[in-house]
């Protein structure tokens, strides 16, 4: 009895609750498991940069300004017995590093996609300064090529150079046989 990879054929066969999985690549799902949702890290790295932007304007500040100066307010001039943060406002110190501490990381995740996005433009610009390059090259060789091969034929600034030259030569001829006319004439 041969099997199939005597034969000369290399087949998988499917095991009997379904298709063989290889296993040199990882699962893509697990059955009788719950799946989980997914979620897109895209989604996260839109929202920090949205409030990466927020937290760079002067509206953010006005209204933090607002909001500490309505805290302190709160609990200095009015009774005591609506105060919910003392004096050294400690509660207020506990807010605004729970502030600074998520704001901080915020807004070096939407630089670190911003420099992302500065690499991949800066790539793309370098490609099209190759191709713009080579275009050049491309051109000069032909302007090169062009004008070796005007250097072959006649142009019309040596045309009227020789012209020029040859007039001169007739012109020079004929005062030469006038010359010679008049000497014989007198003689």
């Amino acid at each position: 009895m041969r099997t199939r990879e005597q034969r000369g054929r290399r087949e998988e066969r499917p095991a009997a609750g379904g298709p063989r999985s290889r296993l040199d690549q990882p699962r893509t799902g697990r059955p009788g498991l719950i799946r989980l949702p997914a979620w897109d890290p895209e989604a996260f790295g839109k929202l920090s940069e949205r409030i990466a932007r927020f937290l760079g304007t002067g509206r953010f500040i006005v209204w933090m300004t607002v909001v500490i100066i309505v805290w302190v307010v709160w609990n200095t001039l009015l009774p005591t017995a609506v105060h919910f943060d003392g004096y050294p406002f400690i509660f207020l110190t506990l807010v605004l590093s729970l502030q600074a501490s998520y704001a901080a990381p915020l807004i070096l995740l939407a630089q670190n996609r911003q420099d992302d996005r500065d690499r991949v433009n800066m790539e793309q610009d370098r490609a099209r300064s190759d191709r713009n390059i080579a275009d050049t090259e491309y051109l000069t060789r032909e302007v090169a090529a062009l004008r070796q091969g005007l250097g072959e034929v006649a142009t019309r600034a040596f045309i009227s150079s020789e012209l020029g030259g040859v007039r001169a030569e007739l012109q020079a001829l004929l005062k030469e046989l006038d010359d010679r006319r008049e000497s014989a004439d007198t003689l």
